[in-house]
């Protein structure tokens, strides 16, 4: 863990308990070792330093769009933090290797599947992205929503502490089950990720995966969990 990780994590936490009530269930299922991916809802900015709170100091790495890293100082963030630049809306096979290799040793991998923030909260489509770095890397997934966060900057302004609410969810892993890995089988390997997302959040912020009767687990298995998870 390099020296401004170990700088910022004891601030940022503080910070947070300064600003925001966080309620976080479910927090003991993180595994404290081995590869695992953090799949979380985007609604802003806020909630990716707010799960690393919730890590304990556990090194952490994730993509970032590459124009980001157009800016200095949010480069110099980056590279020191060891985000990956990822060109979006296309297939970046060496944003995913990097990916791979973090995930090899042993770094939580944490991304939005939705692939671009929601500006009203509510769920997205998921992006097939999170699937291939997954079937990749054999590495379980975990997903972890939050809702709150999007009031965050409006409370910030008026002086009031923002309650943010963090559910963590079962782990699993990817099953192809010997299938082609058609564009239509990835995608309902996604939705299928998001569901399980949908359900820890409340009703109104489930968006496209409102629905949670059409939820299926045909291509999750939740016999195999994260190394070093708290099983329920």
């Amino acid at each position: 863990m390099n020296i401004l990780y170990k700088i910022a994590f004891p601030i940022l936490k503080f910070g947070f308990k300064t600003v925001c009530h966080i309620e976080a269930q479910g927090a003991q299922k993180l595994p404290m070792r081995g590869p695992l991916i953090l799949y979380a809802n985007h609604t802003g900015q806020i909630e990716a330093p707010v799960l690393v709170t919730l890590l304990e100091g556990r090194p952490i790495s994730g993509w970032a769009k590459a124009e980001a890293f157009e800016n200095p100082v949010l480069r110099w963030l980056f590279n020191n933090w060891g985000i990956i630049p990822v060109r979006r809306g296309e297939a970046d096979t060496s944003a995913l290797r990097v990916a791979i290799q973090k995930l090899n040793d042993g770094v939580i991998f944490g991304i939005a599947p939705e692939g671009t923030r929601s500006k009203t909260g509510q769920l997205l489509r998921g992006q097939p992205g999170a699937v291939m770095l997954a079937l990749h890397s054999g590495a379980p997934l975990q997903p972890v929503a939050h809702w709150g966060g999007e009031k965050f900057k409006t409370n910030i302004r008026k002086f009031r502490r923002t309650h943010i609410s963090v559910r963590v969810g079962r782990p699993f892993k990817l099953d192809a089950k010997g299938e082609k890995m058609t564009r239509e089988v990835r995608q309902q390997m996604v939705d299928e990720m998001m569901y399980t997302l949908s359900a820890l959040l409340p009703a109104e912020y489930r968006g496209e995966y409102g629905d949670l009767s059409k939820a299926t687990t045909k291509y999750l298995n939740f016999g195999v969990g994260a190394v070093g998870a708290v099983s329920d």
